[in-house]
C-alpha cells in the first residue's frame, strides 16, 4: 500500500496484527487520505494481506536552555545551580577601549612595556627605571580619575567594558534565579528581574542590562526598555511586595526606547504605572546608578527610599549633547552643557537628589569588577539594614519626602533682578576699534612729548590719555587675538580647555600634568599657524604699539620716584645749610677764602686748608646723617665701578659653567643624580645614598675644574686688589665709609645712579 503522511506520529506493521489506524490516530474525520477506515477494513478481509507504513514529518525547534544551559561553565561562582540564567561569562576577554583624556596614560604604558620587552631581550637589569614610570604612571592616573570633568565622568559612564547589571548580581548573591516575562506574552531582554539572596536574606533584583558586545547589545537593545520590559518589572514589583521581599533596582540606561512601536504600545501610561506603584509598596527600595540613568527610563525604576550612585555615574533628565544641541544648537558643546546640568555623583549629594555616592577604582569600574561590585554590596547591606528597621507607615512617608523636598524654595525671598528668563546669556557685542594704524601713531607721539613737556616743568608727570590708550589697545589686542583663534580653526579647541582650566581653578588644586600638556600643546599650535591669519599683520602692529606705550608708562614711573625723591634731599639739605650756626661758619671760611686772593683751595696756606678741610667733613657728616634718616645709603664711585666689574665676572662665569653643564658627559651625570633622587624618595637607603653623593662628588668636581681656568683667576684677583684700594680710600678721618650713592631701587634713574647736589654745596665751593 501507499505511503501515507499525517502529523505528530509514526508507526510501521499489519493491520491484522496491530491496533486499528483510528485508534491510534483518533480522527475527527475518521478517514485517512479521504477513504473511510470501515471501507479499509473490508478491503482487508477479502484481501491479500500487504504491509504498509505510515509516517509524519516533525519540525525541528532549537532546544532552550532554561534554566539552565546543556554544558553550564562549572567555574559560576556558587556552583552550577546557584545561578538560573541563560547568563554567561564571556569566552573571550574585552578588547581594552582608551577614552580621548586617557592617551596620556596610554604613552606612558607603552614606555614601560618597552622598557620591559628592551629588559627581556637584552637580559639586562632596569628594575628601576621600570619601578619609576610605573610610579609615574600611577601618579598620572590618580591625579587624572581625581580631577575628572563632568563630560570626562559622562564618557566612563557609557564606558564598553564597563560591568553590567548581571555581572554586579553574580559577584554579590549567592543565589539567583532570573523570572522572565510580564504575563502578556513579551519577555523584554533590556531589563532582568529575578530573586536573590544577600547574606541569607532574600531580595527581589531588577535592573537595565546593556550587552557586553555589538551582538549583545543589539539582543539587549542597548539597554533601553519597552513597555514590556516596565510592565515586567511593575509585575515583580507587586510579586516583592506581595511576599514581603525588600527591592535593589539597578539603573544604566540611555533612556526609554522611543521607536514608534514602543509609544503604540503605551510607552509613557507603563512609566506612569511604575512611578505611581514604587510610591505605594510597603516594602524597602534601594536604587543602584550604576551606570548613566537617562529621563523617565531611569526613574520608572528609580523611585526608591535610597538612590546611591557609583562613582562616575550620571544621572540626567536629558544628554548633555541633547541639551547642548537644544541651548547652543551644536553638541559640540556638550562638555559645557554637562557641567551646567550638574548630572554628577558629587553635584546630585549636593542637591539632596541622591543619597550616597559608591567608591571606584582608578580607572572606573571596568578596572576591577569584582572590587566595585563588593562596594556596592557593602552599601546596599548598610542601607537595607538601616530601612528594615522602619515600620510601613515611616518607609511609606520616608519614600515620598525624599521627592517632595526636591527643588523646594521659601517664599518670601526676593528674586535676583540681574537672573535672566533665558538660560543663554545675551552675548555682549564687541567693540571693534576704527583707529587707523597712522591715527594710533600720531596719538602715541603726542603722549610721549607730552609726558617729556611735563616732567621738565615739573617734577610731578602726569600722565594725559596714557591709561585710557593702553587699556583701548589691550581690547583691540584681545579682539584681534579672537579673530586669529577663528581664522586657524582653534576656537572650540580654546573653550573647551578654558572650561577644564576653571574646573580646576573651582577645586582650588594646581593643574594636572595633562591638563598642562593640553595647554603647551595648543599654545604651540597657535602660535605655528598665527602668521597664516588674515589679520597677522595688524595684530603684530598692535602689539608693537602697546609694548611702546608700556616702556613710555615705566619711564614715567620711575622718573616720578627719582625726581621726588631728588625734590626730599634738596629741601632737607637747604634746611641743614640754613641752620646759623653752619651758615655762620661758612660765611667765616668764604671770607677769610676771599681776603687771602686766592682762587683754588690747593694754594691755601695751611691753616686755611685745615679749617676747610674740617667744615667739609662737618657738612659731610650732617649729610650722611640726613641720608641714613631717609633709609637711604651712599657708596663711593670707585665701589660702584667694582661692582660692574664683579656683575660681568659672574656672568662670564655662569656662561662657563652652563656651557659645561649644557656637555653630553655631565649633562647624563646630572640627569642620572635626578633619577636615583626620585627613586630613593624622602628615606633613601644606605646604597643610594653613597651613589647620590658619588655623583654630587663629581658634577661638583667637573664644575670646579671649569671655573679654576687661569684667565679667571687673573681677574678675580685684580678685582679683589681694586675692592681692597676702593674700601681704603673710603674710610674718612673718623674711620667710617664715606657713602656717596644712593640704593639701586630709589635713586636710579633710566639705568644710572643719581647725583646729589644741593644748592648749598654748589655756592660753598
Amino acid at each position: 500500500m501507499a505511503s501515507m503522511t499525517q502529523s505528530t506520529v509514526s508507526f510501521t506493521g499489519n493491520l491484522a496484527s496491530k491496533p486499528s489506524a483510528s485508534d491510534l490516530l483518533k480522527s475527527s474525520s475518521n478517514s485517512i487520505c479521504g477513504v473511510p477506515l470501515k471501507a479499509l477494513g473490508r478491503a482487508q478481509l477479502g484481501a491479500k494481506r500487504r504491509d504498509f507504513t505510515i509516517s509524519a514529518k516533525v519540525r525541528k525547534v532549537k532546544r532552550h536552555e532554561y534554566p539552565w544551559p546543556e554544558d553550564p561553565d562549572l567555574n559560576v561562582k556558587g556552583g552550577v545551580l546557584s545561578h538560573l540564567s541563560p547568563f554567561k561569562p564571556l569566552k573571550e576577554k574585552p578588547k581594552p577601549v582608551t577614552l580621548d583624556f586617557e592617551r596620556p596614560l596610554l604613552d606612558l604604558q607603552k614606555k614601560i612595556v618597552d622598557v620591559q620587552k628592551m629588559a627581556n631581550e637584552t637580559g639586562l637589569d632596569f628594575s628601576d627605571q621600570i619601578i619609576s614610570l610605573e610610579n609615574k604612571y600611577q601618579q598620572a592616573l590618580k591625579d587624572l580619575y581625581t580631577h575628572l570633568t563632568p563630560i570626562q565622568r559622562v564618557n566612563i559612564a557609557r564606558h564598553p567594558n564597563r560591568p553590567t547589571f548581571l555581572d554586579h548580581v553574580f559577584n554579590i548573591t549567592e543565589k539567583f534565579v532570573e523570572l522572565h516575562g510580564d504575563r502578556a506574552g513579551y519577555d523584554d531582554p533590556a531589563v532582568v528581574t529575578g530573586l536573590g539572596t544577600i547574606n541569607g536574606r532574600s531580595y527581589m533584583f531588577m535592573g537595565h542590562q546593556k550587552g557586553r558586545n555589538t551582538k549583545e547589545n543589539i539582543q539587549r537593545n542597548f539597554g533601553m526598555p519597552t513597555p514590556h520590559g516596565y510592565r515586567k518589572a511593575l509585575r515583580m514589583m507587586y510579586y516583592a511586595d506581595h511576599h514581603g521581599f525588600p527591592i535593589i533596582t539597578f539603573i544604566d540606561t540611555p533612556g526609554a526606547y522611543a521607536d514608534l512601536k514602543s509609544e503604540e504600545l503605551g510607552q509613557g501610561e507603563a512609566i506612569a504605572q511604575n512611578l505611581r506603584t514604587m510610591f505605594g509598596l510597603k516594602v524597602p527600595i534601594v536604587s543602584i546608578v550604576m551606570g548613566e540613568g537617562g529621563s523617565g527610563g531611569a526613574l520608572a525604576i528609580g523611585c526608591a527610599n535610597k538612590l546611591l550612585m557609583l562613582e562616575n555615574a550620571v544621572f540626567y533628565v536629558a544628554s548633555p549633547e541633547a541639551c547642548a544641541a537644544i541651548l547652543w544648537k551644536t553638541a559640540k558643546a556638550s562638555p559645557k552643557a554637562a557641567e551646567k546640568l550638574k548630572i554628577t555623583a558629587k553635584e546630585l549629594c549636593k542637591l539632596e537628589v541622591a543619597d550616597g555616592i559608591i567608591p571606584e577604582p582608578l580607572g572606573g569600574a571596568h578596572a576591577d569588577p569584582y572590587w566595585t561590585s563588593q562596594q556596592i554590596k557593602t552599601a546596599i547591606v548598610e542601607s537595607m539594614d538601616e530601612l528594615v528597621k522602619m515600620d510601613t507607615e515611616k518607609l511609606l512617608k520616608h519614600r515620598a519626602q525624599k521627592f517632595r523636598k526636591l527643588g523646594g524654595f521659601q517664599e518670601g525671598i526676593p528674586i535676583d533682578p540681574k537672573k535672566k528668563v533665558n538660560m543663554k546669556k545675551k552675548e555682549e557685542a564687541i567693540v571693534v576699534s576704527k583707529t587707523s594704524e597712522v591715527e594710533l601713531r600720531d596719538e602715541v607721539q603726542k603722549l610721549k612729548q607730552q609726558i617729556e613737556k611735563a616732567g621738565k616743568v615739573s617734577a610731578d608727570h602726569p600722565e594725559p590719555g596714557l591709561n585710557e590708550m593702553i587699556e583701548k589697545l589691550k581690547r583691540e589686542i584681545d579682539y584681534e587675538y579672537e579673530e586669529a583663534v577663528k581664522a586657524v580653526g582653534l576656537e572650540d579647541k580654546i573653550i573647551m580647555l578654558r572650561e577644564e582650566v576653571a574646573k580646576a581653578r573651582n577645586l582650588k588644586d594646581q593643574l594636572t600634568p595633562a591638563l598642562k600638556e593640553k595647554i603647551e600643546q595648543l599654545n604651540d599650535e597657535f602660535n605655528k599657524n598665527l602668521s597664516t591669519s588674515p589679520n597677522y599683520s595688524s595684530l603684530k602692529y598692535k602689539l608693537d604699539m602697546l609694548e611702546e606705550l608700556s616702556n613710555a608708562q615705566n619711564m614715567s614711573e620711575k622718573g616720578t620716584d627719582a625726581d621726588k625723591l631728588k625734590a626730599e634731599i634738596d629741601k632737607r639739605f637747604k634746611e641743614v645749610m640754613d641752620r646759623p650756626d653752619l651758615k655762620q661758619k661758612i660765611e667765616t671760611v668764604k671770607g677769610e677764602i676771599a681776603k687771602s686772593g686766592v682762587s683754588e683751595v690747593v694754594n691755601l696756606n695751611q691753616d686755611l686748608k685745615e679749617k676747610f678741610v674740617q667744615l667739609s667733613q662737618e657738612l659731610e657728616s650732617e649729610f650722611k646723617t640726613i641720608l641714613e634718616s631717609m633709609g637711604l645709603q651712599v657708596y663711593p664711585r670707585s665701589a660702584l665701578e667694582a661692582k660692574a666689574k664683579l656683575d660681568n665676572l659672574n656672568e662670564e662665569t655662569n656662561m662657563i659653567i652652563e656651557d659645561v653643564i649644557n656637555s653630553s658627559n655631565l649633562k647624563d651625570k646630572i640627569d642620572l643624580l635626578k633619577m636615583e633622587m626620585a627613586n630613593a624618595g624622602n628615606a633613601p637607603d644606605a646604597e643610594s645614598k653613597n651613589k647620590i653623593q658619588a655623583l654630587e662628588a663629581e658634577i661638583k668636581q667637573a664644575v670646579a675644574d671649569a671655573v679654576s681656568s687661569p684667565e679667571l683667576k687673573d681677574k678675580y684677583e685684580k678685582l679683589q686688589a681694586e675692592i681692597v684700594e676702593a674700601t681704603k680710600s673710603s674710610v674718612g678721618s673718623d674711620g667710617s665709609s664715606v657713602k656717596q650713592n644712593v640704593e639701586d631701587d630709589k635713586l636710579k634713574h633710566d639705568g644710572s645712579p643719581v647725583e646729589v647736589n644741593s644748592e648749598a654745596n654748589r655756592s660753598f665751593v
